[in-house]
């Protein structure tokens, strides 16, 4: 088997973050949580859970994405695969086996968890979160002739391939910006049809007008900026 690490960005995680790890299957072997300038029990409980923990202060999604990653490349240990997954319990951790398996049987270089509708719990995703995958993948679509139909945050990547695309972006374009640049480069990749439920607490983004906002902007940005660069 490949050596599959998780990284969970966690931002006030507290509640959901030991169902999360919790809930990862055994094959992978470890589980990074990545706490955001948490003040709640999100970091004593995610180290009680088994977790291995590393803190980043400056707010962002990418910011904790990228402090996990700077961790993965400080060990004396191989990496073949990261897994990405939230830290509300949005997602179901256990199908990491799913997400992986185009990876491991199938050399796919890249594997999004898609949200489809069909298996979407009723209210797990609000209308401004619909909309804006709807937006982002047509435009991608657009311009790339990309199969894409969501920006799903759980997603499995080689480690390898994750490392030459130096990802940049510290806040909501993270997942886009990946999306991007694993279309440019001409990555092998697929969607794997995911179930999904409402997260335990609100969300930090969705759940507000400035987060959605702000969401929407930085994808938007990353896709045009890609769209028109030559």
């Amino acid at each position: 088997m490949p050596t599959i690490r998780v990284i969970i960005p966690a931002y006030n995680e507290a509640d959901s973050i030991p169902l999360v790890i919790r809930d990862i299957p055994s094959l992978v072997k470890e589980i990074i949580v990545c706490s955001n300038n948490s003040t709640d029990a999100t970091v004593r409980n995610a180290r009680n859970a088994g977790a291995t923990v590393v803190e980043e202060s400056i707010p962002g999604y990418g910011n904790a994405c990228l402090k996990a990653m700077r961790y993965v490349a400080s060990l004396n240990d191989s990496t073949d695969i990261i897994v990405f997954l939230d830290g509300d319990y949005s997602d179901y951790p256990e199908q990491l086996t799913e997400l992986v398996s185009p990876i491991i049987k199938d050399d796919f270089d890249f594997v999004v968890g898609a949200r489809v509708k069909k298996l979407r719990e009723s209210g797990s995703m609000t209308v401004p979160q619909v909309f804006g995958n709807w937006l982002a993948t047509s435009l991608m679509r657009l311009f790339f002739n990309s199969r894409f139909t969501d920006l799903g945050p759980f997603r499995a990547i080689k480690y390898d391939k994750l490392l030459e695309l130096e990802m940049m972006d510290r806040t909501y374009g993270w997942t886009v910006e990946m999306q991007l640049k694993v279309l440019k480069k001409g990555y092998k990749y697929k969607e794997i049809p995911m179930k999904y439920r409402n997260r335990i607490g609100v969300s930090k983004v969705s759940g507000t007008i400035k987060g959605a906002i702000f969401a929407g902007v930085k994808i938007l940005t990353w896709i045009f900026k890609y769209g028109f660069k030559k």
